[in-house]
């Protein structure tokens, strides 16, 4: 008895020791996740996009679209080169290169019908702008 009362208190000691290094390996990627989170990187999900406007010729001769995400949050889309009618598209598609948030120019293309099907127009560039910023574009 004596012998299973050794083994027993090992593989309790090894258990132990085994949750506390779960927990330390689970504290560290919360910690790293929650540091990336607070580095202000701002991204939004395709299905809260309620809007747009076409804006005026950016620089470099890009074309610029602001669009509308939730109640209040707006970006500013800016194309790798002029995007055939845009300025008079009533509609514009999203189409992800891969699955979950959209956070910059590489994560999205726009789509713009047009009167010889849909036009791909890829985007350089996305930036959060304030309500009075996109008043001024």
């Amino acid at each position: 008895m004596h012998a299973r009362s050794i083994i027993l208190a090992a593989v309790a000691a090894f258990g132990g020791g085994a949750v506390l290094s779960a927990c330390a390996a689970t504290t560290e990627p919360t910690s790293v996740a929650s540091a990336g989170a607070s580095a202000g990187r701002q991204c939004f999900y395709r299905s809260q996009v309620n809007g747009f406007q076409h804006v005026r010729k950016q620089a470099r001769g890009s074309d610029g679209v602001i669009v509308s995400v939730g109640a209040n949050q707006r970006y500013l889309f800016e194309t790798l080169g002029p995007c055939p009618d845009i300025d008079w598209s009533e509609t514009i598609g999203f189409d992800q290169t891969g699955p979950g948030q959209i956070c910059d120019g590489l994560d999205v293309t726009l789509v713009v019908p047009s009167t010889i099907g849909p036009r791909r127009c890829a985007v350089q560039m996305i930036r959060p702008i304030t309500r009075e910023e996109a008043k001024t574009l």
